[in-house]
C-alpha cells in the first residue's frame, strides 16, 4: 500500500481540493461524498502540511470544519504560493535535475547527444534518450533553458540567471520584486525570485490582499493568449453547491472576450462568448479547472464588437438568464437624500451607479434609472439604502416582490415597532 505524501503529481488536483476546502465553503468529512473518507484526509493532512500556520478549526454541530484563517493586509507573502512547491517527482526525475544543472552549468550549448555522451563519461549515469530528451524540452518551457536549433540538432544551455543573483547587490531592483510579489496577478513569480535571491518582502502589505487569486495564476496565462489570438478555449466550471448535479465540472467551449475585476467582493470573472448556446456568459475564474486552448475563432471580431455594446448594459458581471434575461424593464429607484445635512449619500450615489443614470425629481429626492440585463444585480446595492429607498419600480415583478418580501422579512426578524416599548 502507498504511504502518504505531502507532494501531488499535478497542480490541477492541489488547487481543486484547496478550492473545496477553502473558497466553496468551510466543509467537513461528510460533506465530500464524490471521494472517499481516505481521499479526504489525505487531501486535508496535505493542505495542512502546507498551510498550517494560516489554518483553523471549528467544531460544530454538523462536524469538524477547517478554515483559513489569516489577516491579509497583515502577511508580506500569499501562503497559497506553498502550493507550487508541492509536485511530486521520482528518484530519476531529482538525480537528472541536478546532472543536467551541473553539466550546463558553464553555459556552454549542447546537443541531446553530447549531454548524453557527457552524462556517461562525467557522471556514470545510463539514461534512455527519450527521457533526457523530454526533460530538456520540459524545462526549456518552463524557462530554466534556452533552446536554439542548429541545423537539424536542437542545443541547450543554461538560462541566463545574473539578474536574479543580482537583487542583493541591487536595493532598487529588489524593491520593485517586493512590489511585485505583493501584486494580485502572478505574484508567485515575483516570490519565487526573492526565494532564489535569499531576500523577503519586509516592505509592502497590501490592504485588500484577496491571496485566492493564486489559484488563478495557472489558467490566466492561456486566457490571455487565446484573447489575443481570437480562439476558444475548452474549460471547466465547477459549483460551489454541495447538492449540485456537476460537482465533477461542466464542461464548456467558449471564446474568451475580457478578465472582468469586482469592486466589491475582489472577485475575478471571465466574459465569455458560448457558441453552443449563443450567449454571453461569467465564469468565476476560481471555480474554473484546466483550461485548453482551440481553434481561432473565425466571427471573433463581431462578436466581440456585440459584447462591446452589451456590457454597457451589464450592472456587474452577469449577462442575464440564458432566456429572458435581457428582457427586463428599466429599473427605477427612488432614493431620499438631504444634500445639506447627509452630502455623502448624494456622492456615494454618483460614484456607484455605474452605468445607471442619476436625476433630480425634487428637494431631497432623487431617482437612478438602470436600463441592464440583469437587474438583480442592483439589489444587492441598492439594499445598502434601506430607510432611504422612497420606490422601486420596472425591472421585474419577480425582483420587486423578492425585495418586499426581505423587507417583511427584516420587520417580523427586528419587530418593527412592535417592541418600542422594550427598555
Amino acid at each position: 500500500m502507498a504511504g502518504f505524501s505531502e507532494l501531488v503529481k499535478t497542480f490541477e488536483k492541489t488547487k481543486g481540493y484547496i478550492r473545496d476546502f477553502f473558497i466553496c465553503g468551510f466543509r467537513i468529512r461528510g460533506d465530500f461524498q464524490q471521494k472517499s473518507s481516505r481521499t479526504y484526509d489525505d487531501e486535508r493532512r496535505r493542505a495542512e502540511s502546507w498551510l498550517g500556520g494560516v489554518l483553523q478549526y471549528d467544531d460544530s454541530v454538523r462536524g469538524r470544519q477547517v478554515f483559513l484563517s489569516v489577516d491579509s493586509s497583515r502577511i508580506p507573502e500569499n501562503p497559497l504560493y506553498q502550493m507550487y512547491a508541492a509536485k511530486s517527482f521520482t528518484a530519476n526525475d531529482i538525480r537528472l535535475h541536478f546532472l543536467l544543472l551541473d553539466l550546463l552549468a558553464d553555459g556552454e550549448a549542447r546537443s541531446l547527444n553530447a549531454v548524453m555522451e557527457l552524462l556517461v563519461t562525467e557522471y556514470g549515469a545510463e539514461f534512455d534518450p527519450q527521457t533526457v530528451r523530454g526533460k530538456l524540452r520540459e524545462y526549456a518551457a518552463e524557462g530554466l533553458l534556452t533552446a536554439e536549433k542548429r541545423g537539424n540538432a536542437m542545443f541547450y544551455r543554461l538560462t541566463e540567471t545574473e539578474k536574479v543573483l543580482r537583487l542583493r547587490e541591487n536595493p532598487a531592483l529588489a524593491e520593485a520584486v517586493r512590489f511585485f510579489a505583493a501584486d494580485d496577478a502572478f505574484g508567485v513569480i515575483g516570490a519565487e525570485m526573492l526565494h532564489e535571491a535569499g531576500l523577503q518582502n519586509d516592505i509592502f502589505l497590501r490592504k485588500h490582499n484577496y491571496i485566492v487569486h493564486t489559484l488563478e495564476d495557472s489558467i490566466l496565462p492561456v486566457l490571455l493568449a487565446a484573447m489575443e489570438q481570437k480562439c476558444t478555449v475548452t474549460l471547466r466550471a465547477y459549483s460551489a453547491r454541495l447538492d449540485a448535479d456537476d460537482r465533477e465540472g461542466r464542461a464548456f467551449e467558449a471564446v474568451p472576450m475580457q478578465i472582468i475585476g469586482s469592486l466589491q467582493t475582489g472577485r475575478r470573472y471571465l466574459a465569455a462568448y458560448i457558441p453552443a448556446e449563443g450567449r454571453f456568459h461569467s465564469f468565476r475564474l476560481d471555480y474554473l479547472g484546466a483550461l485548453r486552448q482551440g481553434a481561432v475563432f473565425p466571427d471573433y471580431d463581431r462578436i466581440y464588437s456585440e459584447y462591446l455594446a452589451l456590457s454597457r448594459r451589464v450592472y456587474g458581471v452577469s449577462f442575464g438568464a440564458p432566456q429572458g434575461g435581457a428582457d427586463a424593464e428599466p429599473l427605477r429607484l427612488t432614493v431620499r437624500a438631504d444634500t445639506e445635512t447627509e452630502p455623502f449619500i448624494l456622492q456615494r450615489l454618483v460614484r456607484e451607479k455605474r452605468c445607471g443614470i442619476l436625476t433630480q425629481e425634487r428637494a431631497g429626492q432623487y431617482t437612478l434609472t438602470f436600463d441592464v440585463i440583469d437587474p438583480n444585480e442592483i439589489m444587492h446595492w441598492a439594499k445598502t439604502l434601506i430607510g432611504r429607498i422612497v420606490s422601486v419600480e420596472g425591472g421585474t415583478a419577480a425582483l420587486r416582490e423578492r425585495f418586499a418580501d426581505d423587507i417583511r422579512r427584516m420587520q417580523a426578524m427586528y419587530g418593527g415597532a412592535a417592541h418600542d416599548d422594550l427598555p
